[in-house]
C-alpha cells in the first residue's frame, strides 16, 4: 500500500471516528429547577393533570383580552398601540435578531464550502534563496490559473457548537417571551391609563355638578343675606365651599391631561395631536373566570422568559467547558491548477488535499477556568431570578384575587353610602330652607355627598384597574384555557 493511500485511509478513518464521537457534549444537561408551590395551589394542580410547571409555551398569543371590557374606544386605542408603539417595534426587532442568531449558530453544524478561483501572473526573483546548492536560480515569468472547492468542518467532538445552538434556541424562545411580555405590559398599561382617565371623567362630572349646585346655593344665601335672613358666616362658608370645589376640579382636570398625554405616547401619537372626549359612564367590570392560579406558571411571559434564561445560561456552561478540549477541523479541497487556460480542466491539472487539524490550549493562565466559573455563576443567578419571578407572579395573582373580592364589597357599601348621603343632603337643605336648622348642616351634607359620590366612582375605577391587573398577573387573556 502506498504512503499516499495509507495517509488517505487514516485521514478518512479519523474523520469517521470524530463524527461518531461527536454525539456527546460536555457540560450539564438542562433540567428546570423545582419551585415551592403553595398548598392551595397544589390542590388546584391536582384537578389539572395536564399542568406543566413553568412550561415555556407563552408563544401562544392570548388574543385581544381587552375586548372583555366591551369598550369600543379602548379597543381602538389598543389596536393603534399594537400598530404604532415604538417599544413594541424594538421588541419585534430583538425577536427577529434572536431568531437569526439561531441560524448563525446552526450553520456551524454543517460543513462550509468555499469556491476558490484565481488568475495570477508573476515573476520570480533570480536572487531568491537557492532551493538546492549548485543549481543557480533563474527569473521566471508565468501564470497560475486555479479553480476549485474547499470544504471545512469543525468536528464538534465535545459539543461546543451544539451547546451554542442549544443556547441560541433558548435565547430565541426567551426573546419570544420578552416580546409577549412587552406586548402584555403595553396593553395593560394602556388599559390602566384609559380606565383611570375615565374614572377621572366621572369624578370631574360629579364635582362640576357639585359646583353648579353650590353656586345655586350661594345665590340663595346671598339673597337671604341681603334680606337679613342669613348671616355673613353662612355666606362666607358657602363661598369657601365653592372655591374649594373649584380647586378640586382644576386638580382633577390636571390629572386627566397627564393621563391623556400618556395614552397618546402609548399609542404612538404626538401628545399635542391627541384628544379623548369625556364619556358619560364607566365600563362594566367583567366577570373574571375562575382560572387556576397555578396556570400563572405557564401563562406569564416574564416567568417563561426567566425559565428560558436559565436554559441559555446552562448551555453557556457547556460552551465554556468545551474550551478545555481540543478543537478539531476536517479539511478537504480539490480543483484544477494550470499555467494555461487551455489545459486548466485537463486531468494533469487536477489537485486535491485531505487533512485534519487540531489545536489545544496548553496554558492560558487560568482563562478557561475563569470563563467556566463565570458561566456557572451566571446560571446560579438565572435560577434565582427565575424563582424570584415565580414568587412575584404568585404575589400579583393573589393580590388581584384578594382585591377583586374586597373591592366588590367596598363598591356595594360606597353605593349605599352615596344614596344615604343624597337623602341626608335633601333633608338638611329642606330644614334650612324651612328655617329650622343652621346652614352649617347643609354645608356638611354637601361635602359628605360630594365625597361619597366621588368615592363610589373611585372604587368603580379601581375595580376596572384591578381587573386589568389580574389579567396581566395571569399572563393575558384566558381564551383556550
Amino acid at each position: 500500500m502506498s504512503c499516499n493511500r495509507r495517509f488517505t485511509l487514516n485521514t478518512v478513518s479519523l474523520a469517521c471516528l470524530v463524527c461518531c464521537m461527536a454525539s456527546c457534549a460536555v457540560g450539564p444537561d438542562y433540567h428546570k429547577p423545582e419551585v415551592a408551590i403553595p398548598a392551595n395551589w397544589r390542590r388546584d394542580m391536582q384537578s389539572a393533570p395536564n399542568f406543566q410547571q413553568a412550561q415555556p409555551s407563552d408563544e401562544k398569543r392570548k388574543g385581544n383580552w381587552w375586548e372583555m371590557f366591551d369598550d369600543d374606544q379602548l379597543n381602538q386605542l389598543e389596536v393603534q398601540a399594537l400598530d404604532h408603539n415604538q417599544n413594541l417595534v424594538v421588541a419585534v426587532a430583538a425577536l427577529n435578531r434572536a431568531r437569526q442568531l439561531v441560524n448563525v449558530n446552526s450553520a456551524a453544524q454543517l460543513p462550509s464550502v468555499d469556491l476558490q478561483t484565481g488568475d495570477q501572473r508573476f515573476k520570480t526573483s533570480a536572487d531568491r534563496p537557492l532551493a538546492a546548492y549548485g543549481i543557480p536560480n533563474q527569473s521566471i515569468v508565468q501564470n497560475i490559473l486555479q479553480v476549485g472547492l474547499a470544504v471545512n468542518y469543525e468536528a464538534d467532538l465535545f459539543g461546543r457548537v451544539r451547546r451554542g445552538v442549544e443556547g441560541a434556541k433558548a435565547a430565541a424562545e426567551q426573546a419570544d417571551a420578552d416580546f409577549e411580555n412587552t406586548r402584555l405590559i403595553l396593553m395593560s398599561d394602556l388599559a390602566t391609563s384609559y380606565f383611570n382617565l375615565r374614572e377621572l371623567d366621572q369624578e370631574i362630572e360629579i364635582v362640576q355638578k357639585g359646583v353648579a349646585l353650590q353656586k345655586k346655593a350661594l345665590d340663595f344665601i346671598q339673597n337671604r343675606y341681603q334680606l337679613d335672613f342669613a348671616t355673613g358666616l353662612d355666606l362666607a362658608q358657602q363661598q369657601s365651599l365653592v372655591e374649594s370645589s373649584q380647586t378640586q376640579l382644576a386638580l382633577l382636570q390636571n390629572q386627566r391631561a397627564a393621563l391623556q398625554n400618556a395614552i397618546a405616547t402609548l399609542t404612538g401619537t404626538p401628545a399635542p395631536e391627541f384628544k379623548l372626549a369625556a364619556v358619560a359612564s364607566l365600563a362594566t367590570v367583567p366577570t373574571m373566570p375562575a382560572a387556576l392560579p397555578s396556570e400563572v406558571l405557564q401563562r406569564r411571559p416574564d416567568v417563561a422568559a426567566a425559565e428560558r434564561a436559565m436554559a441559555v445560561a446552562n448551555a453557556n456552561i457547556g460552551v465554556a467547558k468545551a474550551a478545555y478540549y481540543p478543537s478539531i477541523m476536517l479539511q478537504a479541497s480539490g480543483g484544477y491548477q494550470s499555467n494555461q487556460w487551455a489545459n486548466l480542466l485537463s486531468a494533469p491539472s487536477i489537485l486535491w488535499s485531505l487533512g485534519v487539524a487540531a489545536s489545544e490550549h496548553l496554558f492560558d493562565n487560568g482563562k478557561t477556568t475563569a470563563t467556566v466559573n463565570i458561566a456557572e455563576a451566571s446560571y446560579s443567578a438565572a435560577v434565582a431570578s427565575y424563582r424570584q419571578s415565580v414568587l412575584v407572579a404568585m404575589q400579583e395573582v393573589q393580590t388581584g384575587i384578594d382585591s377583586m373580592t374586597l373591592l366588590t364589597i367596598a363598591a356595594n357599601r360606597a353605593a349605599a353610602s352615596a344614596t344615604s348621603s343624597e337623602k341626608a343632603y335633601d333633608i338638611a337643605n329642606a330644614r334650612y330652607t324651612g328655617g329650622v336648622d343652621i346652614y352649617l348642616n347643609v354645608i356638611t351634607a354637601q361635602q359628605t355627598l360630594l365625597t361619597n359620590q366621588r368615592q363610589a366612582v373611585q372604587i368603580q375605577g379601581q375595580q376596572l384597574v384591578n381587573a386589568v391587573y389580574l389579567v396581566k398577573a395571569m399572563g393575558g387573556g384566558w381564551q383556550g384555557t
